[in-house]
């Protein structure tokens, strides 16, 4: 599987749609005797459906004429969904402005809005409420290291 997974990751790089598109992941896994691949795509100004599709078209082609997965397989081509955790710089990047619930290694949840980053942590603007007193906000830095976890908050506002 690693040797699998190595040759899609080559092929999902070489028919990316363009610069602006990245791969969050790629996960192999069997499933009732079929292998199945399932590429999340992102890009910087969101993934359409029709970008899913091509790289899908692409990569299915690739497989089947090089034939490099002999048994029955399910590859599935699709961008993370809202409650897919953040996992690269990129995606933080593509967030600034948003709402993030983080969760830290610590146990507790940090919910703010995402200031910026760098390489080594991010800032968000946390409201912090006292007992009888007005909520404050507050700059707060995390280092990604610290992160287990960072979640999209979507809001209906």
């Amino acid at each position: 599987m690693a040797e699998l997974r190595k040759v899609i990751t080559e092929l999902v790089a070489k028919h990316l749609p363009d610069e602006s598109h990245f791969v969050v992941d790629i996960k192999l896994e069997e499933i009732a005797g079929k292998t199945k691949v399932l590429i999340l795509l992102d890009a910087d100004q969101g993934v359409t459906i029709d970008a899913c599709a091509r790289l899908s078209r692409k990569v299915s082609g690739e497989l089947e004429e090089n034939e490099m997965i002999e048994e029955a397989y399910v590859l599935e081509v699709s961008s993370p969904g809202v409650d897919f955790p953040l996992s690269s710089l990129r995606q933080y990047q593509k967030n600034i402005g948003r709402e993030l619930k983080l969760t830290l290694t610590s146990g507790t949840d940090l919910i703010g809005k995402l200031l910026e980053l760098d390489e080594e942590k991010a800032k968000l603007l946390v409201k912090k409420k006292e007992k009888g007193k007005k909520a404050t906000e507050e700059e707060v830095l995390v280092p990604f290291a610290e992160i287990k976890k960072s979640i999209v908050q979507v809001s209906f506002k």
